[in-house]
């Protein structure tokens, strides 16, 4: 058993399951995770993936893997796909098979007739739009539709009708006949069928009518024996109507659905819904956008399975909503960085430094740890010459007293090398600088200054040793803090969600990747020094330029909510 599931295993989930066992200890735990291929998950579903996978594997029971395809119009083969992948992905083997709600349609359409056999449900030709306006709302009750009182046989014949495809789109749907005045509006008379002229990736044409999630849902949980089905908060009211469906159906099986809530984290959406309207407006690129937290967006970003897996056990599993820290998130994946990446010199923004008093063709090898806390990760060979490139930003032409870094007439340190002092730069005709003309000292390799504090240090890459990358920055999405509640949620993007830099790495590093690169890998990890985590993008690298995004920076200091 996982230990971070140890430590978890007293919220009111596993207080519920251990009450179950203890009344019947032959009980054997059924869990599933049903998502709609109709996106890539996202970090939300990672949390449900791992409560319903590793209850499972706790309680040495079994999870299933069932696909909510129940709306062939907005479902897609290549969804089933990648929610596969994400699952194997994170570390989690389903049960057997992969199920489909779609393989119990047989089944799902034999209940409905029972229904309506029992006077419980009816054929109804009110329109959409009507039938939301005979809903009524949370103050006012609703009221019946014309065609509630239909004899059981005209309901069996006008259901068959349906199924026949004889009816156009919205002009006939099979509605439960419970409680129009019911104060829970999922109650009041929910449709269990409609009509759907599309091509399922599964069931092909072979129905015209599909159930509604609410009827497909607890039925289908019914059938593969699932004793407890775990959902998010929102779905409360709707256990009603998923305990009136198994009570009133002739099922022998009867599952228990419990809620708890769903995951909200700092200036990020969730919805599905919201991250289709970022891709169809080309906000983001694709589902696996690094600045949205889908699991393949924070896999090309260059998370890790165990680190979300950790964010998934620190957040515990509660009923009360909160909005979680976006800091959480980052501080799982940088204190699993800060132990397995490799440490290496980037520039991103580069400027030449001259050393006048280097020969030409001085070419100095020095020898780096790939990591100053961790031996076993080797080490590898840096080239030191008169002529490099160091951070634009590492350098201020005025005078700052407050500056530690290099500046006209004082010191500083090349990591792993040499101490130097700027003493002029030069500018082409537009005033910029072009270079900084530095003096080194020669005799300061390895050594303390004599009666001088240690200069800062910086960065830096030989122009020998410099291979050209391209650097993309990734910045939260949005510039609130949850623009879930904000229904106009797109006038709060920030502008400077993704910063691209062109710049340098390490050749020696460079050429390493590109032997890897056709292999069959996730990550590579690396610690740009002073600058942060990086991943290489396999997907927008080419040999002749490698690209890197930003996976988190060293420390939690890039915060809009500062701002």
């Amino acid at each position: 058993m996982n230990t971070k599931t140890k430590k978890n295993s007293n919220n009111f989930i596993y207080k519920i399951i251990n009450k179950d066992l203890k009344k019947n200890k032959n009980l054997l735990l059924h869990t599933r995770f049903p998502p709609e291929p109709n996106g890539h998950l996202h970090i939300g579903h990672a949390k449900s993936i791992c409560l319903n996978f590793e209850l499972a594997n706790l309680y040495h029971g079994y999870c299933n893997l069932r696909f909510d395809d129940t709306n062939p119009i907005k479902e897609n083969i290549k969804y089933i796909n990648s929610i596969q992948n994400d699952i194997k992905w994170l570390g989690y083997k389903w049960h057997k098979k992969i199920r489909y709600s779609s393989e119990h349609f047989s089944k799902l359409y034999e209940y409905a007739k029972e229904l309506i056999q029992k006077g419980l449900a009816y054929v109804d030709e009110l329109t959409k739009q009507e039938i939301r306006e005979y809903r009524g709302t949370l103050k006012t009750i609703g009221k019946n539709s014309p065609y509630r009182d239909r004899s059981i046989t005209e309901n069996l014949k006008l259901f068959e009708k349906m199924r026949q495809g004889k009816f156009n789109e919205g002009e006939a749907c099979l509605r439960a006949k419970i409680n129009m005045s019911s104060s829970f509006i999922v109650m009041r008379d929910p449709v269990l069928y409609r009509i759907i002229f599309s091509t399922h990736h599964q069931t092909e044409n072979k129905w015209c009518i599909y159930p509604t999630y609410d009827f497909a849902h607890c039925l289908s949980d019914s059938i593969e024996g699932i004793t407890h089905s775990f959902c998010t908060l929102e779905f409360q009211d709707n256990k009603n109507l998923y305990n009136w469906i198994l009570k009133k159906t002739s099922v022998t099986h009867y599952s228990k659905q419990y809620e708890f809530s769903r995951l909200n984290l700092e200036y990020s959406i969730l919805s599905k819904r919201k991250i289709a309207v970022l891709i169809e407006k080309k906000i983001v690129n694709g589902w696996d956008d690094p600045r949205i937290l889908t699991i393949s967006g924070l896999r090309r970003k260059g998370y890790t399975a165990s680190s979300i897996r950790e964010f998934c056990h620190r957040i515990g599993v509660t009923k009360q909503n909160n909005l979680v820290e976006f800091s959480m998130l980052e501080y799982c994946i940088r204190n699993e960085l800060n132990q397995k990446a490799v440490r290496t010199m980037a520039v991103l923004e580069p400027i030449k430094i001259f050393l006048y008093n280097i020969d030409d063709n001085h070419e100095e090898k020095l020898i780096v740890p790939n990591h100053p806390n961790n031996p076993s990760l080797g080490t590898h060979e840096i080239i030191f010459t008169n002529t490099i490139y160091i951070e634009r930003e590492d350098f201020k032409e005025e005078y700052d007293k407050k500056y530690k870094r290099l500046k006209i007439g004082e010191e500083i340190r090349l990591r792993y090398s040499y101490i130097i002092k700027a003493e002029k730069i030069e500018k082409d005709k537009n005033g910029n600088i072009i270079n900084i003309i530095c003096f080194c000292d020669v005799n300061s390799l390895g050594k303390k200054p004599v009666n001088k504090k240690n200069p800062a240090v910086i960065h830096w890459i030989s122009i020998k040793n410099s291979f050209p990358a391209q650097f993309k920055l990734y910045n939260q999405l949005f510039k609130i803090k949850n623009p879930e509640q904000e229904e106009n949620f797109l006038s709060f993007l920030n502008s400077n969600s993704l910063i691209v830099k062109n710049g340098f790495i390490e050749k020696k590093i460079a050429q390493k990747i590109i032997k890897k690169m056709n292999d069959n890998f996730i990550h590579l990890f690396f610690q740009f020094e002073r600058i942060g985590y990086f991943c290489l993008d396999k997907l927008d690298s080419k040999e002749n330029k490698l690209v890197f995004n930003r996976t988190v920076n060293l420390r939690d200091s890039w915060n809009l909510k500062k701002k």
